[in-house]
Protein backbone atom coordinates (compact mmCIF):
# COMPACT_ATOMS: atom_id res chain seq x y z
CA UNK A 1 0.00 0.00 0.00
CA UNK A 2 1.27 3.48 -0.88
CA UNK A 3 2.17 5.51 2.24
CA UNK A 4 1.47 9.27 2.13
CA UNK A 5 2.51 12.02 4.55
CA UNK A 6 0.39 15.22 4.54
CA UNK A 7 1.95 18.58 5.41
CA UNK A 8 -0.44 21.52 5.22
CA UNK A 9 -1.06 24.36 7.68
CA UNK A 10 -4.81 24.40 7.03
CA UNK A 11 -6.64 21.64 8.94
CA UNK A 12 -9.59 21.64 6.54
CA UNK A 13 -7.27 21.16 3.55
CA UNK A 14 -5.43 18.33 5.34
CA UNK A 15 -8.80 16.74 6.08
CA UNK A 16 -9.83 16.94 2.42
CA UNK A 17 -6.47 15.54 1.31
CA UNK A 18 -6.73 12.74 3.88
CA UNK A 19 -10.14 11.71 2.51
CA UNK A 20 -8.82 11.82 -1.04
CA UNK A 21 -5.77 9.72 -0.18
CA UNK A 22 -7.89 7.16 1.68
CA UNK A 23 -10.33 7.04 -1.24
CA UNK A 24 -7.38 6.09 -3.45
CA UNK A 25 -6.66 3.14 -1.14
CA UNK A 26 -3.46 4.76 0.04
CA UNK A 27 -2.40 5.00 3.69
CA UNK A 28 -1.91 8.30 5.53
CA UNK A 29 1.18 7.68 7.68
CA UNK A 30 1.41 11.12 9.24
CA UNK A 31 0.31 14.72 9.17
CA UNK A 32 1.66 18.05 10.29
CA UNK A 33 0.56 21.66 10.20
CA UNK A 34 3.90 23.43 10.54
CA UNK A 35 7.35 23.11 9.06
CA UNK A 36 9.30 22.12 12.17
CA UNK A 37 6.84 19.30 12.92
CA UNK A 38 7.08 18.15 9.32
CA UNK A 39 10.87 17.90 9.44
CA UNK A 40 10.73 16.08 12.77
CA UNK A 41 8.02 13.57 11.85
CA UNK A 42 8.37 12.85 8.16
CA UNK A 43 11.62 10.82 8.28
CA UNK A 44 10.05 8.50 10.84
CA UNK A 45 6.90 8.00 8.76
CA UNK A 46 8.58 5.96 6.01
CA UNK A 47 6.29 7.69 3.52
CA UNK A 48 6.43 6.90 -0.18
CA UNK A 49 4.88 10.25 -1.08
CA UNK A 50 5.29 13.56 0.75
CA UNK A 51 2.37 15.86 -0.06
CA UNK A 52 3.50 19.34 1.01
CA UNK A 53 1.76 22.69 0.67
CA UNK A 54 4.23 25.30 -0.64
CA UNK A 55 2.81 27.85 1.83
CA UNK A 56 3.89 25.63 4.74
CA UNK A 57 7.54 26.17 3.84
CA UNK A 58 9.33 28.98 5.71
CA UNK A 59 8.71 32.37 4.04
CA UNK A 60 11.55 33.20 1.71
CA UNK A 61 13.22 29.84 2.34
CA UNK A 62 11.04 27.56 0.26
CA UNK A 63 13.79 26.27 -1.97
CA UNK A 64 16.31 25.48 0.82
CA UNK A 65 13.53 24.01 2.98
CA UNK A 66 12.42 21.73 0.18
CA UNK A 67 16.03 20.67 -0.38
CA UNK A 68 16.27 19.89 3.35
CA UNK A 69 13.14 17.75 3.07
CA UNK A 70 14.66 15.88 0.14
CA UNK A 71 17.78 15.13 2.23
CA UNK A 72 15.63 13.93 5.15
CA UNK A 73 13.64 11.59 2.89
CA UNK A 74 15.73 10.84 -0.20
CA UNK A 75 13.56 7.96 -1.39
CA UNK A 76 10.19 9.66 -1.09
CA UNK A 77 8.43 11.31 -3.99
CA UNK A 78 7.88 14.97 -3.12
CA UNK A 79 4.61 16.44 -4.38
CA UNK A 80 4.16 20.17 -3.80
CA UNK A 81 0.76 21.85 -3.66
CA UNK A 82 1.18 25.34 -5.06
CA UNK A 83 -1.30 28.12 -5.74
CA UNK A 84 0.76 30.16 -8.21
CA UNK A 85 2.61 28.24 -10.91
CA UNK A 86 5.39 30.59 -11.93
CA UNK A 87 9.07 31.05 -11.13
CA UNK A 88 8.50 29.43 -7.72
CA UNK A 89 7.69 26.19 -9.54
CA UNK A 90 11.01 26.26 -11.35
CA UNK A 91 12.86 27.05 -8.11
CA UNK A 92 11.18 24.20 -6.27
CA UNK A 93 11.96 21.79 -9.10
CA UNK A 94 15.62 22.62 -8.72
CA UNK A 95 15.29 21.88 -4.99
CA UNK A 96 14.01 18.40 -5.64
CA UNK A 97 10.23 18.43 -5.97
CA UNK A 98 9.03 15.62 -8.21
CA UNK A 99 5.59 17.00 -9.07
CA UNK A 100 3.45 20.07 -8.60
CA UNK A 101 -0.29 20.15 -8.15
CA UNK A 102 -2.12 23.44 -8.34
CA UNK A 103 -4.39 24.08 -5.36
CA UNK A 104 -7.01 25.12 -7.92
CA UNK A 105 -7.22 21.60 -9.37
CA UNK A 106 -10.40 19.57 -8.94
CA UNK A 107 -10.29 16.65 -6.50
CA UNK A 108 -10.54 14.29 -9.48
CA UNK A 109 -7.49 15.84 -11.10
CA UNK A 110 -5.52 15.72 -7.82
CA UNK A 111 -6.45 12.04 -7.50
CA UNK A 112 -5.24 11.43 -11.06
CA UNK A 113 -1.90 13.09 -10.27
CA UNK A 114 -1.48 11.02 -7.09
CA UNK A 115 -2.32 7.78 -8.90
CA UNK A 116 0.26 8.60 -11.58
CA UNK A 117 2.99 9.45 -9.10
CA UNK A 118 2.26 6.31 -7.07
CA UNK A 119 3.14 4.24 -10.13
CA UNK A 120 6.71 5.58 -9.82
CA UNK A 121 7.21 4.07 -6.36
CA UNK A 122 9.59 1.11 -6.57
CA UNK A 123 8.16 -2.20 -5.45
CA UNK A 124 10.28 -3.70 -2.67
CA UNK A 125 10.15 -7.46 -2.39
Amino acid sequence: MTRVYLADAKPQERSALRLLVLDLNMEVVGESGDWSATLAKVPLSRADILLVDWDLLPVGLGVPALAELRVACPNAIVVVLISHLESRQQAALSAGADLFISTGETPERVAEHLRTVALRIPIIK
